[in-house]
Parts: C-alpha cells; sequence; structure tokens
C-alpha cells in the first residue's frame, strides 16, 4: 500500500513538472512569436521621432514617447506620389477574389473527381500529384515568367491571377480526404433518379462540404494577398501596377527609399493583417473542421 501511494505520488510529481516546463516553454514560444508583432504595432502609431534615423526611432526607443495616425495619413496620402497604398490595396484585392473563386472551383472540382470518380490513371495522377506537391513553386518562376512574357502578360493583374489559379488544382488532397467521408450512397441514389455528376456535386456534395469550402476559400485568397515572389518578377517596375507585398518592400528597399520610412511600412503591414486576421477570427470554426476532416483519410 505504502508503496503504491509512493508511486502515485512520483507519477503525480512528475506530471506536475511536466505541465510546469510545458507551460514555460509555451511561455517562451509566445513570447518570442508575438514580439515582432508587438513592435511592427508600435512602430506603426509612433509619431515622436521623424530625424530619418531608423536606429534611433526603432531600436533605441521600443517603447514611442507618443501614438497617434500621423503614419496612417501619410500612407494614404501619398505626398510624394512614390507609394500609392491604396492603389496596391486595390490591385491585391483584385487579384485575391479572382484568385480565390477560381482556386476554389478548380480544387473542389478536381477533388471531387478523385474520390468520387473512377477512371484509367487515377492512381497514378494521385502518385504524380503528390510527387509534385513535394517541389516549391517558385521553381518553375522562370520558366513561368518567359511563357507569360512570350504572350504579352508580364506586368499585368491577368498574369498574377493566371498563374495563381492555374496550377490550384493539384492542391486537391485536403479536399479529396473530406469528400471521401461522404457516403457514395448518397451519389449512388441520386444516379438511380437521373442526376449527372455535375448535379450531384453542386446539389449533394458541396452542400454538405461547408467546412472544406471555406478552408479552401481562405487559402485560396491568403496566397496571392500574402506572395512576394511571383508577384516580383512578373509585374516589373511598374509601381501602379504592384501589389502590397511587392509595394511595401519596394517602400523599404527600392530605390526612392529612407529610413525614416519605416514607421509609415509598419502602418502598411498593420493595414494587409487586417483582412487575413477578421477572416481568420470569423472562420475559424469552419477552418478548423476542414483541416480536420480533410485529415482522415486519403
Amino acid at each position: 500500500m505504502i508503496k503504491t501511494v509512493k508511486k502515485f505520488k512520483s507519477v503525480k510529481a512528475s506530471r506536475l513538472t511536466s505541465t510546469i516546463f510545458s507551460y514555460i516553454t509555451l511561455g517562451i514560444l509566445s513570447i518570442i512569436w508575438l514580439y515582432p508583432i508587438l513592435w511592427i504595432l508600435l512602430s506603426a502609431f509612433r509619431v515622436e521621432y521623424r530625424d530619418g534615423n531608423l536606429i534611433t526611432t526603432v531600436v533605441g526607443n521600443y517603447i514611442p514617447k507618443g501614438l497617434g495616425l500621423e503614419n496612417f495619413r501619410i500612407l494614404f496620402e501619398n505626398p510624394t506620389g512614390n507609394n500609392p497604398f491604396i492603389q496596391w490595396f486595390i490591385n491585391t484585392l483584385i487579384v485575391s477574389l479572382f484568385t480565390f473563386i477560381l482556386s476554389t472551383l478548380f480544387t473542389l472540382s478536381v477533388a471531387y473527381v478523385m474520390s468520387k470518380l473512377r477512371f484509367p490513371m487515377r492512381k497514378k495522377f494521385l502518385s504524380i500529384a503528390i510527387i509534385l506537391g513535394l517541389f516549391p513553386g517558385f521553381m518553375s518562376m522562370i520558366a513561368i515568367y518567359y511563357i507569360l512574357k512570350a504572350i504579352s502578360l508580364t506586368g499585368t493583374l491577368y498574369a498574377l491571377i493566371l498563374v495563381y489559379s492555374a496550377g490550384a488544382g493539384l492542391g486537391f488532397y485536403v479536399a479529396k480526404g473530406f469528400f471521401d467521408i461522404i457516403p457514395n450512397s448518397l451519389m449512388e441514389s441520386a444516379r438511380l433518379d437521373g442526376a449527372t455528376n455535375s448535379q450531384i456535386f453542386t446539389k449533394i456534395v458541396l452542400p454538405l462540404s461547408k467546412p472544406i469550402i471555406i478552408y479552401t476559400a481562405l487559402l485560396s485568397f491568403i496566397g496571392p494577398w500574402m506572395d512576394f515572389i511571383f508577384a516580383k518578377v512578373i509585374l516589373g517596375t511598374n509601381r501602379q501596377m504592384y501589389t502590397v507585398a511587392v509595394g511595401l518592400y519596394e517602400m523599404m528597399y527600392g530605390e526612392q527609399v529612407s529610413s525614416s520610412q519605416f514607421t509609415v511600412f509598419a502602418a502598411g503591414s498593420v493595414i494587409v493583417a487586417i483582412p487575413i486576421v477578421t477572416l481568420f477570427l470569423s472562420m475559424q470554426k469552419y477552418y478548423v473542421e476542414g483541416v480536420t476532416a480533410g485529415a482522415v483519410k486519403g
């Protein structure tokens, strides 16, 4: 009995130690993760320095002596005419909206076909899709650029929409996993009633797939919104056509940059983050459901 009690206390102490260690680790990781976010927020609302000294402004005085909306005013008014942030924001919104519509349609369509239809070479296509997914997208950047240049699409938003949407169908695996858990008996009953594959997809599968639709739509919207590599290569040097990622980069590292622009850059970063944070907070429940359900079966 005494040994059992000692063993129980030992296990309890071990669990307590493990819990404390876990919380300490999570606390440290949280600080590391929140530090740059807090830095950007404080810099965005900082108003006390305008001497052009980046070190003094950002590092030497981490806690600002004054807070205000001056950086946001400069960002939107664009007094120099070199950084049309509103135009960048509109460009990014256009690309993201069209991409999210097309990419979601392509991804869900391919996922339905690979999940519920049987045809020759299906398994080989699944294997090829996995292999292609192992390679990062920017490996094809040079080839894509020259293809777009040959058809005179470089430097346009159409090119970005085409690039982001064209390969979206290969990211079908999570959606396929979700569709796999939808009973095949529903499709068979619909076919007996004379329904076509398109009718089954639109009237039976999609109404049952709200979590995976939202998950796919969020990823399709966020990708173009945050992408820098393809946008930088394809859009060229026309500042009016930039997306926010390229525009903010040029604001900090372009030819017409000054170190005092960091606080304005921080204000732009805060504005850019608002739509993404809002979408995630409002759709978090469905996003998690889509991830977990899509991982049940491949």
